[in-house]
């Protein structure tokens, strides 16, 4: 291949990957476009581009799904190269054909890599051949179900069933009994359907407490293949890596060793280009190959930070024809870093993804040690049409107890209001013993419960006390403007006879205080305290009984949000307008977000017990089962499947027939 300049390139993607693929390609001096839809307008990605094009409405089979839309912009545009980022049309071999007969530059892998490593019964194939480790499962093309759950019964549960061109835990379900299978089965093609668009699966045997390290390749058209270290990505729920890590804790040089070059095996046998991860499940010293991601990974920065290398540089060198820059000996680790994946999800509702708009944002800064990718800014609308990972935290230090010291105090500096995140969560898992003595196996989560989502009571009391603290002090300020120095409309305890009491008027919660010369005593569980300080511009410095805090606040839509190191906590004012007083007897059968009803499972006129399925809706590229309230009879579905619904919309109606039994 001929060495040749790539002055134009567009991201065909969105969010933070896009944001973090312009950075790199402007200092290189590419000038950089971007594509839209109807609901990205005004995204960041869109406004850091040099210039930007709109490819359709929101639904991504719509617009950032859609091959020859950015094929089309690229023409227009007169850009040289396409990087794809993650996701989408990243391992889409198809769409890396297109770009090459159009002579744009695909920065990615050939097409034949993606195909043989997109089919995951093609990829174990050619690992077999590579005498990588597998763990045994069914690989084949019958999709025969009755015939799938005769392998199942053979490699024995538990049983892992897997979509053949998926990834990042879509289109993935753990069957523990025979029983399980056939409604696993097609939960797992429904969800590789509308994520991949192809319902082939394959099964495993489900290896217990196993841990998840990948090494990440890079090959150039030249026959050079190098590996950059490993990554742990042990940390995670339903599959979905949470915070990952590298160098992996506690490998031996030796297996360490095994594992680059069995990677680079991998790569030189389906004549890899460019940046790639292989997976492994570590079963003490025993690894076995999972499967190979072609594309740039999510968690790429740790790399980044430990071996000083720019990715993205590399991937744009290596598509414009450069040799690798680096032979394996050139490459020395330095240090540790950990990344933690932030999400627009709610842990204390089951993980719910949420949305909204972004009322505060407040983040640590950028240094040697810290690091931020992302693609939102304060006043950004978070939509429910995309993935809710909406930043990513890494940083970076000497070893692996600095670094994860480094990602605590990160961690509780990160403060966004406006929807629930999952800064708490991740918080408990930086301070949880078991990860601070080295990774655990990724079923360490799930082991955990709701451990991992309780809130400190102590930090819960002063976060309440500091948003009490908050109101008054708007409050106070508001009157003071309204009233002219009135002392007869002011809090500050003039009156004829004793101190004024002001009821403080959170939802659930009961708070009252008196104004002090100095501040606020507060009475909060039949317990005073003393609060003196000042919020200015957002921050609030308060001392509580003469200790001092810190922390974020933001007061929208009748709410006070305090952002209190890692902690989030939203204190609804009484006086919010709510949408109905039937709302809770709705809800189990309300939509718990925006999203598309994708399945009926009951026929209307069926009679149904409490707990069964009722109807699945898809959002952010998940599945969710909605479950009958009560015993009854399907009356109707509000919502046809294919439909759009929103947030609290009700799906279904059942009548309760254990009330009229009762009658």
């Amino acid at each position: 291949m001929n060495t040749h300049t790539l002055k134009k390139i567009l991201i065909a993607n969105r969010g933070e990957i896009a944001c973090r693929i312009m950075r790199s390609a402007k200092q290189m001096g590419l000038t950089t476009v971007a594509v839209y839809s109807d609901v990205d307008k005004h995204a960041q990605h869109v406004k850091m581009a040099d210039e930007a094009y709109h490819i359709g409405p929101a639904p991504s089979k719509d617009s950032y799904l859609v091959t020859d839309k950015i094929l089309q912009v690229a023409k227009n545009s007169g850009a040289d190269c396409i990087h794809p980022g993650y996701g989408f049309l990243s391992e889409n071999s198809e769409f890396a054909k297109a770009c090459e007969a159009n002579n744009i530059a695909f920065i990615g892998p050939l097409a034949s890599s993606i195909e043989a490593m997109g089919s995951k019964t093609r990829a174990k194939e050619i690992m077999a051949e590579a005498n990588v480790p597998l763990v045994p499962g069914y690989y084949g093309d019958n999709q025969d179900p009755a015939f799938l759950q005769s392998e199942a019964e053979k490699i024995g549960y538990p049983v892992l069933i897997k979509a053949a061109f998926g990834g990042g835990g879509k289109g993935m379900r753990v069957v523990e009994q025979a029983k399980d299978f056939m409604s696993a089965l097609e939960g797992a093609q429904r969800e590789a359907i509308a994520g991949f668009g192809n319902d082939l699966v394959l099964l495993e045997r489900y290896v217990n407490q196993p841990r998840h390290v990948e090494v990440q390749v890079f090959a150039d058209n030249h026959g050079n293949c190098v590996y950059l270290g490993d990554r742990d990505c042990s940390l995670q729920r339903r599959h979905q890596k949470v915070i990952e890590e590298a160098p992996a804790p506690g490998l031996s040089d030796t297996l360490r060793k095994e594992m680059g070059e069995a990677a680079v095996r991998c790569a030189l046998a389906i004549n890899y280009r460019g940046a790639g991860t292989v997976e492994f499940l570590l079963c003490g010293d025993e690894f076995f190959f999972m499967e190979m991601n072609t594309r740039l990974q999510v968690e790429h920065p740790v790399t980044e930070m430990v071996t000083g290398v720019d990715l993205v540089n590399w991937q744009i060198n290596i598509a414009a024809g450069d040799t690798l820059p680096l032979t394996q000996s050139d490459i020395q680790l330095q240090g540790h870093s950990f990344e933690a994946r932030i999400y627009a999800e709610d842990p204390s509702n089951d993980f719910i993804p949420c949305s909204g708009v972004i009322e505060s944002l407040n983040t640590p800064l950028n240094s040697e040690f810290v690091r931020i990718d992302t693609g939102i800014a304060q006043g950004d609308e978070i939509s429910p049409y995309y993935d809710p990972m909406i930043a990513k935290l890494i940083v970076h230090d000497d070893n692996r107890e600095q670094a994860l010291g480094r990602l605590r105090q990160a961690l509780g500096e990160f403060h966004l209001a406006g929807f629930s995140t999952n800064i708490g969560f991740l918080s408990n898992l930086a301070n949880h013993p078991t990860f601070n003595q080295g990774a655990p196996s990724t079923h360490f989560i799930a082991e955990q419960g709701d451990s991992l989502v309780a809130v400190d009571s102590a930090l819960l009391q002063s976060s309440e006390l500091i948003g009490a603290f908050a109101y008054l002090c708007s409050l106070n300020n508001e009157q003071a403007q309204q009233s002219n120095g009135s002392p007869w409309q002011q809090l500050n305890g003039f009156n004829l006879n004793s101190p004024r009491i002001i009821n403080v008027p959170f939802k659930d919660l009961q708070l009252s205080a008196i104004k002090t010369s100095e501040g606020f005593n507060i009475t909060h569980n039949n317990t005073v305290f003393n609060l003196q300080g000042t919020v200015i511009k957002g921050v609030c410095t308060v001392f509580i009984d003469g200790n001092k805090h810190i922390a974020h606040v933001s007061h929208c839509n009748d709410a006070i949000t305090v952002m209190n190191k890692a902690l989030q906590i939203n204190l609804e004012l009484i006086n919010k307008h709510y949408i109905s007083s039937h709302e809770s007897d709705a809800l189990p059968l309300a939509a718990p977000l925006n999203g598309t009803v994708v399945k009926h499972l009951v026929n209307v006129g069926s009679t149904i017990s409490k707990g069964d399925p009722v109807v699945i809706i898809e959002a952010m590229k998940m599945e969710y089962t909605l479950n009958a309230p009560h015993d009854g009879i399907l009356q109707s579905y509000c919502f046809g499947e294919g439909e759009l619904v929103s947030h609290g919309a009700l799906l279904a109606i059942v009548e309760d027939t254990t009330q009229q039994e009762g009658v």
